[in-house]
């Protein structure tokens, strides 16, 4: 509940940078799905009813004393994806907090770099009086362990995973499958060949959350749906979320094997594949952000029908805004559908009121535990 009041204060990020994942004008799919022969559906849940929420942006913060940094995952500012999300909530944090310009730092990565340079960069924050520091990204967790002790008094946060016994590492982790489920629910509806398609950066279990996720959803509202995957790099190579050529080939491959709805989970590759869809005439969904609306993707969004969102740009927010009020333990353990961590963006009415509804009613029973979302495929 209190999610929904702090998320309040991070709404404009979501409806703009969070403005890359979703569209497609299909006109009108729903369950019927009378653009083709399409798939058998499972009997949906209802829509839960509509109820009221809470309009009240929560207290005032002053963070004008803080020095806020950023360390990145690779790919940096401009992903349109997870990188450009934890900016977001950077910039909505400097907004609402006040701190002062000259009290920010980022600082960005490089692919496949060693653990030195990252223990580095977070060393370079916090000797220069940056607390707290967020790191983007689970590629941190190694560096953190050695990093944090270092600087005790420094409130880290740590994006995607956590570290075992250091009281100053915030984890801030989530549900991502939850959020892949309902974004496999849509790719069942908009196919029209029960076919259909999703593109892993590096093959990890966090990415494999996502997968999973998606093709439970899919399964799940039409239990014969065929789901072809494809990793563009194995484990320890993570170029693949940041090689669009390769993820745009990888994508190409899945829709030469039939697929006419495609899912990402991979960064900055993803950009190739909705170029691939762009050029085959097939349907895609974005991840992470809501990238129908995301500038760089402009050329490619009339084929976008929705995203998966994971609200990093809000974890981010909120650390710092608890970091300001010295109040870590408020903060959710795990950023899922129940607290607004994840969720689905469907922009422009190319999701239809009836295929809506049914997203809602399957994102009340995984709330209320009806559906429990698997993590692993």
């Amino acid at each position: 509940m209190r999610r929904r009041t702090r998320g309040t204060a991070v709404a404009a990020i979501a409806l703009t940078l969070l403005a890359s994942a979703c569209a497609k004008d299909s006109g009108g799919i729903g369950p019927t799905n009378a653009a083709g022969a399409g798939c058998e559906f499972s009997t949906p849940p209802s829509a839960p009813a509509a109820t009221s929420s809470s309009t009240s942006a929560g207290e005032k913060i002053d963070g004008s004393a803080l020095k806020i940094g950023l360390a990145y995952d690779i790919g940096g500012r401009g992903d349109a994806s997870f990188n450009d999300l934890a900016a977001a909530g950077f910039d909505q944090a400097i907004k609402d907090l006040g701190v002062k310009k000259e009290n920010t730092r980022e600082l960005s990565a490089a692919p496949n770099e060693d653990e030195a340079a990252k223990q580095t960069r977070l060393r370079q924050l916090a000797s220069e009086g940056f607390n707290p520091i967020v790191g983007v990204g689970f590629a941190y967790t190694e560096s953190l362990k050695v990093v944090a002790p270092e600087f005790p008094n420094v409130k880290f946060g740590l994006v995607d995973s956590a570290v075992d016994g250091a009281a100053n590492v915030t984890p801030l982790v989530f549900a991502e499958q939850e959020g892949s489920f309902l974004a496999g629910v849509v790719a069942a509806y908009q196919s029209k060949k029960c076919h259909i398609g999703f593109i892993g950066g590096v093959d990890i279990p966090l990415i494999q959350k996502f997968e999973a996720g998606y093709t439970q959803g899919a399964k799940t509202a039409a239990p014969k749906i065929q789901v072809d995957k494809k990793y563009i790099t194995p484990a320890g190579d993570f170029t693949g979320f940041q090689d669009p050529p390769k993820g745009q080939e990888a994508t190409k491959g899945l829709i030469d094997k039939g697929a006419d709805v495609v899912y990402h989970a991979a960064g900055a590759s993803g950009i190739g594949m909705f170029a691939a869809a762009k050029q085959a005439g097939v349907l895609a969904i974005g991840c992470d952000a809501d990238q129908y609306n995301q500038p760089s993707l402009a050329a490619n969004k009339d084929i976008i029908v929705a995203s998966s969102l994971k609200r990093v740009d809000v974890a981010v927010y909120d650390f710092y805004r608890a970091a300001a009020k010295n109040d870590l333990a408020s903060l959710p353990k795990v950023f899922d559908l129940k607290v607004n961590g994840v969720g689905y963006a469907a922009p422009g009415g190319k999701v239809d009121a009836e295929l809506q509804g049914i997203l809602e009613g399957y994102k009340q029973q995984i709330i209320d535990g009806k559906i429990k979302v698997s993590d692993k495929p």
